[in-house]
């Protein structure tokens, strides 16, 4: 029962914290009430409604036909190159990777993929295996694709039927975050079915994480640092304190000398505004844009490289430098891979 107090102890300690959802947006449908005065007036009022309700439901059906289509319409690369990792006949020990998600399929199997692959050889007796918390991209690669990706707890429930006995989970995720503490809640729920659960930590979380994290983007795009070029990352951004990371990372790279790199967010700060400042105030002719994200997805494609006029890319070139988007994610890096590998072998440790 040791190791099952790891998850429920982790499971307590965040019952005291707010959670936000994160990732995708609801929209509630509104219901139309029709006040029914009269018994003559009630066949007419009926009559009337079925007609709205019913164009309104073409002009729906229209405008969600028109939606996937326009999805179809960007090619994201074969999705049967990638391996769901969805298979049963798991065995006695399942290491679990717990992602996000990303609909793109080539950017899904050249980082989450090479992630799980990199697990796959160095840990030959656990099932390698994959869950993603966003259902909305599970939903959107089902439909478009016709591969179904298993959600956390259908995930969870594959192991149980499976007979797991020891379960490895390790999360993609960059820090410790609102989603890494909703997933360890999660998880928790199910620590009865199991004999072991341990969790492996994500990508920044001691001072050497960031320091091989830095390393590694550093040796990445170190053919473009040639004083005339600033090299930005793009990182997603939380208003959760975990934050704070992006500024270590800024700090790090400045204090070792690597003054041409700079670090921002989409939806925190630093901003794209405080990030094209601080460019501003150096001598750059060029700019090179890359995510500080696992995968290059909607957020590398669009909010970084889209031609929208608020697109990282856009609102460089608007400010007069040439750019260039490097559309990769950090889970194409070798480094960054074996960061991970190395966080699973402390945890399948733990759990001997």
């Amino acid at each position: 029962m040791k190791k099952k107090n790891l998850v429920l102890a982790a499971c307590l300690a965040m019952a005291a914290l707010s959670l936000t959802a994160c990732g995708e947006n609801s929209t509630a449908a509104e219901n139309n009430t029709t006040e029914v005065t009269s018994a003559a007036e009630t066949t007419t009022e009926t009559t009337a409604a079925e007609t709205t309700s019913a164009a309104a439901e073409t002009t729906t059906t229209a405008a969600a036909e028109e939606e996937a289509e326009d999805e179809e319409n960007y090619d994201t690369g074969d999705a049967s190159l990638d391996n769901a990792r969805n298979q049963d006949e798991i065995g006695e020990k399942e290491m679990l990777v717990l992602s996000f998600g990303t609909s793109y399929n080539d950017s899904r199997r050249l980082t989450i993929g090479a992630i799980e692959n990199a697990l796959d050889t160095a840990f030959p007796d656990y099932a390698v295996r994959r869950g993603f918390t966003a259902n909305i991209i599970i939903d959107h690669v089902n439909r478009r694709d016709g591969v179904l990706i298993d959600d956390v707890d259908a995930a969870l429930k594959r192991a149980v039927d499976n007979g797991v006995k020891t379960l490895v989970v390790q999360p993609t995720h960059l820090m410790h975050g609102l989603e890494y503490n909703d997933l360890v809640a999660q998880v928790g729920e199910y620590a009865d079915a199991f004999d072991k659960v341990v969790f492996g930590e994500p990508l920044l979380t001691t001072d050497d994480d960031f320091k091989r994290v830095e390393n590694a983007i550093v040796d990445w795009t170190k053919d473009y640092d040639d004083g005339k070029t600033a090299i930005c990352f793009m990182g997603h951004g939380t208003e959760a304190e975990s934050n704070s990371v992006y500024q270590k990372m800024q700090d790090l790279l400045t204090a070792d000398g690597h003054a041409n790199y700079f670090v921002g967010t989409v939806e925190a700060t630093p901003s794209v505004e405080d990030v094209l400042a601080k460019v501003q105030a150096g001598d750059y002719e060029r700019v090179i844009l890359e995510p500080l994200m696992v995968v290059a997805g909607d957020h590398a494609n669009n909010d970084m490289a889209g031609d929208e006029e608020d697109s990282w890319k856009s609102v460089f070139e608007a400010a007069g430098y040439k750019v260039e988007c490097l559309v990769r994610g950090l889970g194409e890096n070798e480094t960054i891979r074996q960061i991970y590998v190395d966080h699973a072998k402390a945890a399948v440790e733990s759990a001997k």
